[in-house]
């Protein structure tokens, strides 16, 4: 039996065990969610259902492989910007507009905008910091990937109740 979803965010006894179980790896075969089903007891259309819910709830901002991308080609970097604060909304909203634009967060620094931009060729990534700048009328501070380190941190996800403050101690 399966713990019901509400519309309430929250994580569920069932959407912290399919997270710690898919955390560092995912099977590579033709039906991949009805393989995570069967090793969890669950049906193809439950994972699927489970992780749509997580995703619109924001509890998970994606959901997919990551790349090696300088291997392929491409380039990862990652850039700042020093936003007004008055501005910053407009700001954050032209920066998440690219496509290029994997995620970005906001620091209590000068830097206060944080970015990462991933593109197919150096080309690419320079010319979407280029519109970056361009579009805001602000210097973006770019910090391209000299030396990839790999360090997995696995923090395992609990079950959270619906209407329980998140983030809180």
């Amino acid at each position: 039996m399966h713990e019901t979803s509400t519309p309430s965010p929250g994580l569920t006894a069932d959407d912290a065990r399919l997270i710690n179980h898919l955390h560092g790896g995912f099977p590579l075969d033709e039906r991949p969610f009805a393989t995570v089903g069967a090793q969890l007891g669950w049906s193809e259309a439950y994972v699927l259902e489970r992780l749509q819910h997580l995703l619109a709830q924001g509890v998970l901002t994606r959901f997919g492989p990551l790349f090696q991308i300088e291997r392929a080609g491409g380039q990862f970097v990652l850039a700042a910007l020093q936003v007004p604060e008055e501005r910053f909304d407009a700001v954050s909203a032209i920066v998440n507009r690219l496509p290029e634009v994997a995620h970005n967060y906001r620091r209590a620094h000068r830097l206060n905008m944080w970015f990462v931009v991933a593109a197919e060729t150096p080309a690419l990534a320079q010319a979407a910091l280029e519109r970056i700048a361009r579009e805001t009328g602000l210097r973006v501070y770019a910090f391209p990937k000299e030396e990839e380190y790999f360090v997995e941190l696995r923090l395992p996800a609990r079950p959270i109740p619906p209407g329980a403050a998140r983030g809180a101690a």
